[in-house]
């Protein structure tokens, strides 16, 4: 696995967009900073649409990259948004995409975040029974008629997933033997009943277990939808898509994905011909697209070991870090952004700037002598930036982002 295949090199510096990495820099009046690609985001849409079946719509999971900017971009060239915030709601609806194609999952919803909901007109995702009645309460007070889907917990999960999201005792969505007794209270509520939600897990690299347990999400939501109060308008397949970030990981055979998706679709489409079959994506659109870039600060020798220390750090890049959802750190991939023409010489850790020995960017990486002043690139890092990072801490000032 190469990451810094995607980005031209020019006279040794990593170019975006054209542009050499240090103009951004300087453009910034520093670093550290993050640098999405129009180009690399288009491409992987494309290469969706190329593999997808026909009748797939791709919606984007904003919380993996909800930079302003990122999602107007991606408002014209996916099909729809999943949110899981009144601040998401606020951004999504700054962008051109209509509302029947926005929908609102996760637990711990506010009652002011349903009523902006329903006042918005988007899909609401119930995370539970409780949540069903104070949304049918904020919908009598505001004359709103709530838009729903339900969220459904499987007794599966997604076989390989770096993080499981169904199967088990789970915080999101509602338990599968408890999903009828839902939809029999739904039958007596006066609400726009779209369909299911079903989200197994996320971060998979295997073709074969993706369109696994994309079947068992298809037999199970045709197995609900025969208790459903009307036919279902929506299907939403959840996602799991993963990119490789550490060696020895296979990029996702996105054919082999979409082979195993059409038998399903046609299945979909026999049972209920209205339904809106959705696979909902984050990190698999932007996750690959974006750099985060930070300088060298420091160069120091600690009992045989190299370090180089940097302005940036998991303030701005937890995941990175190890330290959102690895068990065991492994690094991201990173170069020395102005010496991609320079072999690897030294064995380093790269570090941030924070007191705490979490703060690791890269811990003995073989990369060619950098001095202070070069620049410092953590490739994959489209997705779950700064936004997945802790900011405030120690008051360094936030990063910049550039959509190029």
């Amino acid at each position: 696995m190469n990451a810094a295949r995607n980005f031209p090199v020019v006279d040794g510096q990593i170019s975006v967009g054209g542009v050499p990495l240090f103009q951004y820099v300087e453009q910034n009046g520093g670093s550290p900073l993050y640098i999405y690609s129009r180009d690399l985001i288009d491409k992987r849409v494309s290469l969706l649409r190329k593999h997808l079946p026909d009748a797939v719509h791709l919606s984007y999971a904003i919380k993996a990259n909800p930079m302003p900017d990122v999602v107007k971009f991606m408002a014209e060239r996916v099909d729809g948004f999943d949110i899981a915030s009144a601040g998401e709601l606020k951004t999504v609806l700054q962008a051109p995409m209509p509302v029947d194609n926005i929908s609102f999952a996760g637990p711990g919803k506010t009652d002011m975040e349903l009523r902006q909901a329903l006042e918005a007109g988007v899909t609401v995702n119930l995370e539970s029974a409780g949540e069903l009645e104070r949304l049918v309460l904020q919908g009598e007070q505001t004359g709103c008629r709530p838009r729903v889907a339900i969220r459904v917990n499987p007794d599966f999960e997604l076989k390989g997933s770096g993080m499981r999201m169904g199967g088990g005792a789970k915080p999101f969505g509602v338990d599968a033997d408890q999903v009828p007794g839902l939809l029999r209270r739904l039958a007596d509520l006066d609400l726009d009943f779209q369909g299911f939600h079903i989200f197994t897990g996320s971060q998979n690299l295997r073709a074969d277990l993706v369109t696994e347990a994309q079947g068992k999400v298809v037999d199970l939501a045709l197995s609900l939808a025969e208790q459903a109060p009307s036919p279902i308008q929506l299907l939403n397949l959840g996602g799991g898509f993963g990119i490789p970030y550490f060696p020895g990981d296979e990029p996702l055979d996105l054919a082999a994905v979409g082979a195993g998706m059409a038998p399903l679709v046609k299945k979909i489409s026999a049972a209920h011909p209205a339904a809106r079959i959705v696979v909902e994506l984050g990190r698999y659109l932007v996750g690959e697209a974006g750099l985060y870039v930070t300088r060298v600060v420091d160069r120091k020798q600690s009992r045989g070991k190299t370090f180089l220390v940097t302005d940036g750090g998991l303030h701005h890049h937890l995941a990175a870090s190890g330290n959102f959802g690895q068990i065991l750190r492994r690094n991201y991939p990173v170069a020395v952004g102005n010496r991609m023409a320079e072999a690897a010489t030294e064995t380093v850790t790269v570090v941030g700037c924070l007191c705490t020995p979490l703060d690791i960017l890269a811990d003995g990486v073989d990369l060619p002598r950098a001095e202070v002043g070069d620049l410092i690139v953590v490739f994959q890092s489209g997705a779950y930036g700064p936004t997945a990072s802790p900011s405030a801490f120690l008051g360094h000032a936030a990063p910049a982002e550039y959509l190029v």
